[in-house]
């Protein structure tokens, strides 16, 4: 009989998840120590500090958060004092510029993907709400010195919890980024060798190569966001962040160009010489020996003998196409992407001072889903406002500030993922309610108010919650107990056993997480159709605006990460069988590579006509690939083509160069008339 998840992660867990519980506790107890003998006004709220910077145990990511949390919590307390400083007389008007300010920061937390930096904008709408709401409960004592105080106040909780949470991090038990970083590259490489061979062989299906691209996409994600995470490790930490931040960049170059040389075999094999299959099957072995050598230089050499016999190859050609040359060039650039993949990996342990920097993947900011984000989250508030001024009660205040955190931390999950996410918060905030009425009333009630006692009561049920927070499965749980728990239970210097307060509180908050579900059940993102178009559109334009920048496959790469990832996502959650849209965004991929490459063979024939037409060409590769995406063909791009390469004639007579040019256009132009054939019949 297989146990919930839940109590498998309780009753029997690893020794990693034991040492993590055990982590969070010091970390907890010293938080609330420290804050106590400073004489805080609300010693949990740094508790509640240390809590969130719990869920990544890693030091360098706890850092990071340590950071963002303390700028966001600065910046949260200034506006919070800016609000006041116009509106204190103004409840009202103060209550709507918070709910718009908010807002904007849930917007502004869509357009990141880090979860480090969404949480520090999760920090700037709670301290801010923290500072007026708490100005407003005592309007008769409002000045602007007790406004400032309330402001210092909030900042130094949550500064002391995140400096307490750090200083365990680092010291007890410590565990770097740096070994997840290489856990991540080496499955990351490992599953893009492991495409490769796929997209080689003949026999292997549509849903093989999508799952490993799936795959390959989602960890190359994490791996992009925690890279920011090493710099905090060391001295060695920049370079380990440029090393991953150069491994995810040429990753993607191989995924544009692996679709390129699995597609053609597969949908034109008239085409496929005998000599250039011989070749296909060669790269696909030597693959295999890569995936399966023992060390990185094992792994290397190998690279480096396939690149060899892939020279060896183009020199016995006799009599074969122009397409054909192209694409065993193209073969050449995979494997010398390949090197520089495994080069990059190799520079995770061992300093490189001779790897080129790469532009980080950028996340896919869309303004309609920062939109439906921040008004999302205005409505929660708006709605814990609402019950506020009309019951007057200062439990009413967690109705308002707890559910804006989580909105603004899990709104970018989907819709499925986040509800499923919500569920099991809310069933942490069911349990933590009789929980912390039993522990705060009853067992604290009852001792001398002692600091050991005081931590040694509390233990326990933070033991539990964290040994949930440890595992990504059961984490909504623990994260529903624990915190509900600390804001009931207000662990402090001066605290107050009220039954009625307390219950007031387990209210507020659950009736809080409620309004979140329920929100959020009913106000979503609009439909995977309308975001998939965007999406596409968003690529077409990065077509045309690739000649606009000095390094342009850096910054094509690091902009079609994610945009691949979310089309991946859409097109799983809608039960598509076809991944249309996922082959859509990979073509865009490979033939905005084909286009950089184009420029790198042609800066030789460059002119004023050349550039006039070559600007031309790219406008209607872009809107081809659009139509395409369609179902429509565009026989405008043959056209264009035609004339670029009589505009390159013009310039120089006809060589190796031109010719492997030629075979380029007519790959593009075959790739973008199956798509739009592939999508019509669909």
């Amino acid at each position: 009989m297989m146990l919930h998840p839940l109590l498998a992660q309780l009753l029997m867990p690893d020794r990693s998840a034991v040492i993590f519980a055990l982590k969070g506790v010091i970390s907890v107890a010293l938080a609330l120590f420290v804050a106590m003998y400073l004489q805080l006004d609300r010693p949990y709220w740094a508790l509640v500090s240390a809590m969130f910077l719990q869920i990544r145990p890693e030091s360098g990511l706890v850092t990071e958060k340590a950071v963002c949390q303390i700028l966001g919590s600065v910046v949260g307390g200034g506006a919070g004092i800016l609000i006041l400083a116009f509106f204190m007389p103004y409840p009202l008007l103060a209550l709507a510029c918070l709910t718009i300010w908010i807002g904007l920061n849930s917007a502004a937390s869509s357009m990141v993907h880090n979860t480090n930096f969404i949480y520090a904008f999760a920090m700037s709408g709670m301290t801010a709400g923290l500072v007026v709401l708490l100005v407003m409960l005592t309007p008769n004592l409002a000045d602007s010195r007790a406004v400032f105080d309330i402001a210092q106040s909030r900042i130094s909780e949550i500064t002391v919890g995140a400096l307490c949470a750090m200083l365990v991090s680092q010291l007890l038990w410590p565990v770097t980024v740096k070994d997840s970083l290489r856990s991540h590259a080496r499955t990351v490489i490992n599953k893009t060798l492991e495409y490769l061979s796929l997209e080689l062989d003949p026999d292997s299906t549509h849903e093989q190569r999508h799952q490993h691209a799936d795959q390959i996409l989602e960890n190359l994600i994490v791996l992009n966001d925690d890279s920011s995470a090493v710099a905090y490790e060391g001295p060695e930490g920049p370079g380990r962040s440029r090393a991953a931040n150069l491994l995810c960049n040429k990753v993607m170059s191989l995924l544009a160009v692996t679709q390129i040389m699995g597609r053609f075999p597969r949908n034109h094999p008239d085409l496929v010489s005998p000599a250039f299959s011989k070749l296909l099957e060669d790269m696909r072995t030597q693959f295999i020996k890569v995936a399966e050598a023992d060390s990185f230089e094992e792994s290397y050499i190998e690279a480096q003998a396939l690149r060899r016999a892939l020279l060896e190859h183009r020199a016995a050609y006799v009599n074969e196409s122009a397409i054909v040359i192209r694409l065993t060039q193209t073969a050449a650039e995979l494997v010398a992407d390949l090197a520089m993949v495994l080069r990059a990996y190799n520079a995770l342990e061992n300093r490189d001072q001779t790897l080129l920097k790469a532009s980080r993947l950028k996340t896919h900011r869309d303004p309609l889903i920062g939109a439906v984000n921040g008004f999302r989250t205005a409505m929660v508030f708006m709605l814990g406002a609402a019950v506020w001024l009309s019951t007057g009660s200062p439990a009413a205040i967690m109705l308002m500030i707890m559910p804006v955190v989580f909105s603004v931390m899990f709104a970018r999950f989907s819709r499925v993922v986040l509800t499923s996410i919500l569920r099991r918060l809310l069933l942490g905030v069911v349990v933590a309610i009789p929980l912390s009425l039993f522990f705060g009333l009853g067992l604290l009630s009852g001792s001398s108010g002692d600091f050991e006692l005081l931590v040694l009561i509390l233990a326990g049920p933070y033991f539990v919650a964290l040994l949930a927070i440890a595992n990504r499965k059961t984490l909504p749980y623990g994260l529903g107990l624990c915190i509900p728990f600390t804001l009931i239970v207000q662990p402090g210097n001066h605290m107050t056993f009220n039954m009625e307060v307390a219950t007031s509180n387990a209210l507020g908050l659950f009736v809080g997480m409620s309004v979140l579900y329920w929100v959020f059940k009913l106000i979503t993102p609009p439909d995977s159709q309308l975001m998939q178009r965007r999406l596409l559109k968003a690529t077409a334009r990065d077509l045309v605006g690739i000649d606009y920048h000095r390094r342009p496959e850096n910054w094509f790469n690091g902009r079609m990460g994610e945009r691949l990832l979310r089309l991946a996502n859409y097109d799983q959650s809608s039960g598509s069988l076809s991944r249309n849209m996922t082959d859509l965004g990979f073509t865009g991929l490979n033939i905005g590579h084909m286009s950089i490459r184009l420029r790198k063979r042609i800066k030789n024939h460059r002119s004023a006509a050349v550039d006039a037409k070559l600007a031309e060409w790219q406008q209607v590769l872009a809107d081809t690939y659009l139509l395409s995406s369609k179902g429509q063909m565009n026989s405008r791009f043959r056209e264009v083509s035609s004339e670029l390469l009589k505009a390159l004639h013009s310039v120089k007579e006809p060589d190796s160069q031109t010719v492997t040019i030629e075979g380029m256009f007519e790959r593009i132009a075959l790739t973008l008339e199956r798509t739009a054939r592939t999508v019509a019949q669909s």
